[in-house]
């Protein structure tokens, strides 16, 4: 017969299973008091409090009065021209391992983002079949391959992202079906899944969810545990989160856990150099 979660939880001696099991009670019981977790996981009060410390500086919770709680969601997402210009050696490390997964014809399905305009820029010289896109970013990355049969979806533009949305944009996901999606995000919690900013965007990239053969999210490791202000779906759906080797590795494990297949991708010192395409 299997443990309990008490049981569990009290045999969780190393940090990384203790944190992982802190986040399973915040997950479960909203608020939990540093006293309850020292005596559900056989540990000091000062043991936790250094793991409740270190959980909350990666942004897996929240200390208030009287416990620890959920993270606060994302309320807003920061400015694009910052956006671009940080974590570009997980971005590359990214569009890296998302191109090996692409297949010489079968449609590529490029999503709004930062990350998945990098892709944009390295998608092989041997993939020569269709890509749709609802990115204005990715789509410049592409104008000069003309074997490529690019689509790009028009509708409302939202600057900075040069991303499209609304009806128009919808319409043309709709039309067609099967490739390969990769999608971007503002956030990917184990129990809540994947969520954004921008509730215009969510339906063209719920379309692309269901009419795609896979889907991968893009990620940097910094957006996972985290929770935008809008549900995407969540995460059962998806063939796996491709992200960089910074993630922490509990975050990992309750990802797994969740059933996420995640694809960490290895950065290399050339990722972090300023050269290459100002959309990454």
């Amino acid at each position: 017969m299997g443990k309990s979660t008490r049981e569990r939880h009290r045999t969780a001696s190393l940090p990384e299973e203790r944190r992982r099991a802190i986040l399973e009670l915040v997950d479960t019981q909203q608020l939990v008091r540093a006293d309850d977790l020292a005596e559900q996981l056989g540990a000091s009060v000062e043991t936790v409090r250094r793991d409740l410390l270190a959980l909350e500086q990666e942004g897996l919770t929240r200390r208030v009065y009287g416990g620890v709680t959920r993270p606060m969601t994302r309320a807003t997402e920061p400015p694009f021209e910052l956006r671009r210009a940080t974590r570009l050696a997980a971005k590359r490390a990214m569009a890296r391992l998302a191109a090996s997964l692409v297949r010489t014809d079968a449609p590529v399905i490029l999503d709004i983002g930062t990350s998945v305009a990098e892709l944009a820029r390295v998608l092989p010289t041997s993939f020569h079949g269709r890509v749709l896109t609802n990115s204005f970013l990715a789509a410049m990355q592409l104008t000069s391959r003309t074997d490529i049969e690019l689509y790009v979806s028009g509708g409302r533009l939202r600057g900075g992202d040069l991303a499209c949305y609304g009806p128009h944009a919808e319409t043309l996901f709709e039309g067609f079906y099967g490739g390969i999606a990769f999608l971007g995000s503002g956030g990917v919690h184990p129990q809540i899944g994947l969520t954004d900013h921008h509730l215009g965007e969510v339906r063209s990239r719920q379309i692309m969810l269901n009419h795609a053969d896979q889907a991968y999210v893009m990620a940097d490791s910094s957006k996972l545990g985290q929770v935008a202000p809008v549900k995407v779906c969540d995460l059962a759906g998806l063939a796996g989160v491709i992200t960089d080797d910074g993630v922490d590795p509990t975050v990992a494990q309750l990802l797994r856990d969740a059933g996420v297949e995640l694809l960490i991708a290895q950065t290399l010192p050339s990722d972090s150099e300023t050269e290459g395409s100002p959309m990454s």
